[in-house]
């Protein structure tokens, strides 16, 4: 009886423990709070890449650190694309979201809003000489501005201007300099900086015509609200807001070559690689981020289509029916909406807040999977049938035939389209960047945006693809020679 009791204890002080851990960490998870935001957008978020590297910086980040600190949170920043912002905090990947947004009337449907922090004027930009200084002047012009922001929502009232939304705001500044835009419109502060690294265009300041700010976006309900807007409060009364503003608004911003001092090349064709030397040590460190996407998207995808190839061929119609239609959905619907649809849907279906990168290998494995299952398929009935029959008289069992005859020799056939596909799977992977995975690209990107530069780093980057793909070429054709010699 004793021994029971003491068991019963036992078990009872262990349940207990399990749920003070769990509690704990239920707690320690509740006291960490995840600001998302777009990291190309100096001097409000952006990377130091010579010297921060992966760590997002700027004005927003600091009001968000002062903020979480003084109400005794951790702050955990993430960063994607503008206009996946409020789809992430609608889809709790992120409890706010700040990145000079302006909280306009459509917005705010979709979101909560905290009190205005720092109020900013637009600024046409457009190339030197052109006159464009007032909004009267835009009218019959394209006119660019980045997508989702609140310059969309004030060129839109413009009379007669055709509106050209863009992803960022470095697109925005290569098309005017591109001529295919008479001009853009981006924030005063933001427009400081690329003034700066830009001499050929002209920046003029106009009149907003409503009331224009940044302000803090939420989720739907957020109890954060009240508690973000109260030290907003006590920052404004006590100046901070104004000291961080000086702090960020009035950095030193990189400057052009003074004349005379352009290497050949530069005065040439207009680039300067130069400026990307400091940051090469975080471009590079992407390379390591791509592979592994590709390397984990390649190996998981080809076992998946392995296994819908196998279907496709089975005696047993439901699964025949059910490869042929996820082949046909997967192959039918573009790749960027497939990745989309799982990095924001999986934690609103599941629960789950599956990581950029689990987005994007699951989302490219699965369809990779239906594209290779069709290569697969084609292999193993291009087979002689009487590799099949010989089998089969023998009596080998279907799972070893298929494992140690038939595949062999359908995999040794289809080895050049696997390889093609394998060189389309690494240069896709650069889609991953548009969620937030740091790749090659998204790394060049901001770069880019942080140097007010366009073509100097994606330049770099895409000699880095090619000789990856090179690479992958080269391994691929010894292997083909190795397997001919050997048959």
């Amino acid at each position: 009886m004793k021994r029971l009791k003491l068991k019963s204890m036992l078990v009872a002080a262990i349940a207990i423990a399990f749920c003070l851990i769990a509690i704990a960490s239920y707690a320690q998870a509740n006291k960490t709070l995840t600001l998302a935001t777009s990291p190309d957008y100096p001097p409000y978020e952006f990377k130091d890449t010579a010297v921060s590297g992966n760590e997002i910086i700027g004005f927003d980040i600091d009001i968000a650190k002062y903020i979480t600190k003084k109400l005794g949170y951790e702050l955990k920043v993430i960063g994607m694309d503008f206009n996946g912002l409020i789809p992430a905090l609608q889809a709790g990947r992120a409890d706010f979201v700040m990145a000079g947004m302006t909280p306009t009337a459509e917005r705010k449907k979709n979101v909560n809003f905290s009190d205005l922090y720092y109020e900013a004027q637009n600024t046409i930009v457009a190339n030197k000489g052109s006159n464009l200084t007032k909004a009267e002047d835009l009218a019959g012009k394209k006119v660019g501005v980045q997508l989702g922001s609140i310059q969309q929502e004030a060129v839109k009232k413009m009379a007669g201007v055709q509106l050209a939304p863009l992803n960022r705001i470095p697109d925005i500044i290569q098309e005017i300099k591109s001529n295919r835009l008479a001009a853009g419109v981006i924030e005063d502060t933001v427009a400081t900086g690329y003034a700066a690294a830009n001499p050929d265009l002209e920046f003029n300041t106009i009149p907003n015509t409503e009331a224009s700010g940044s302000a803090i976006a939420f989720g739907k309900g957020s109890r954060l609200v009240p508690e973000f807007n109260r030290v907003l409060q006590q920052m404004k009364a006590s100046g901070q807001i104004k000291e961080l503003a000086n702090k960020w608004f009035s950095r030193p911003i990189p400057q052009e070559p003074a004349q005379g001092t352009q290497p050949a090349a530069a005065s040439k064709f207009g680039l300067d690689f130069g400026k990307i030397l400091p940051s090469l040590p975080y471009i590079l460190s992407g390379i390591w981020v791509t592979l592994t996407f590709t390397l984990l998207s390649a190996f998981l995808g080809f076992l998946w289509g392995i296994v819908l190839s196998l279907f496709k061929i089975s005696s047993i119609k439901p699964l025949f029916w059910f490869a042929t239609a996820y082949t046909s959905i997967f192959r039918g619907t573009p790749l960027i909406l497939q990745l989309t649809l799982v990095y924001f849907a999986t934690p609103q279906l599941t629960g789950y807040n599956i990581s950029a990168l689990q987005a994007g290998v699951i989302t490219f494995f699965l369809n990779s999977g239906a594209y290779i299952s069709e290569t697969i398929r084609a292999g193993i009935q291009a087979v002689d049938k009487g590799q099949k029959e010989a089998a089969e008289s023998l009596g080998v069992p279907y799972k070893l035939m298929m494992g140690d005859i038939i595949l062999p020799q359908a995999l040794k056939n289809i080895l050049p389209a696997l390889v093609n596909e394998s060189i389309a799977l690494l240069k896709d992977s650069a889609l991953v960047s548009v969620i937030g995975v740091e790749d090659l690209l998204r790394r060049a990107t901001i770069v880019g945006a942080e140097k007010y530069i366009y073509f100097e780093p994606l330049i770099f980057v895409g000699a880095i693809y090619y000789l990856m793909v090179l690479s992958l070429t080269w391994g691929a054709n010894v292997l083909e020679r190795r397997l001919q010699s050997s048959s």
